[in-house]
């Protein structure tokens, strides 16, 4: 998922242009951003409702918040720092209005022919997992593996000490094992008892 220098070079140009004002580079800066973070706030909500509305509240702030921005070459930390601190908001709020939350199942990238049904099936089986996982540690399992991110920027982005991050991403990714070593067991243990 690493970007090329072309692509990291034409959107620090395009960030320099938003800064001074230029619409139509910050347009075209949330056309080159929008599925990403799209996908991570639908990994963290788990809603694509509440996602559409995290990053289009996220591409508010930042270009209110734009003129903040010292480094162009820290855009895309700085915007995935905006959508998870809006995903966190739309929690609260929901929290606050003691709403039902719906569980969606995402694939951020649709199957394609050529997906294998055993890839389809594992994803799913990931997904099911992440989702339940407290936002804390998914927000902080997106971005490490979703976003490709470095647990310094993941600290970073989230507002919280290495060690803390650490500690989720160890607490989510456990938890996630064990649960689907579970789930194998489950599926395994009727066939075996069958066969005996």
């Amino acid at each position: 998922m690493r970007r090329s220098a072309l692509m990291v070079a034409m959107t620090r140009e395009l960030v320099r242009q938003a800064i001074d004002g230029d619409r139509e580079a910050f347009s075209e800066l949330m056309r080159l951003s929008a599925s990403r973070q799209y996908a991570i706030a639908t990994l963290i909500l788990r809603d694509r409702s509440r996602a559409q509305d995290a990053v289009q509240e996220a591409f508010v702030a930042a270009w209110k918040g734009l003129a903040a921005l010292r480094d162009p070459g820290a855009w895309e930390a700085w915007l995935h720092r905006l959508t998870v601190r809006h995903c966190f908001k739309s929690v609260r709020r929901e929290k606050k209005r003691r709403a039902v939350e719906l569980h969606v199942v995402l694939d951020p990238e649709p199957a394609s022919p050529h997906d294998s049904v055993t890839d389809i099936v594992q994803r799913d089986l990931l997904e099911r997992e992440l989702e339940r996982l407290p936002m804390e540690q998914r927000a902080v399992i997106v971005l490490r593996f979703y976003a490709d991110l470095s647990l310094d920027m993941v600290a970073d982005i989230l507002g919280i000490p290495i060690g803390t991050a650490k500690s989720r991403q160890h607490r989510g990714l456990e938890a996630m094992r064990a649960s689907l070593s579970e789930d194998t067991t489950a599926v395994l243990s009727p066939t075996a008892e069958r066969a005996s």
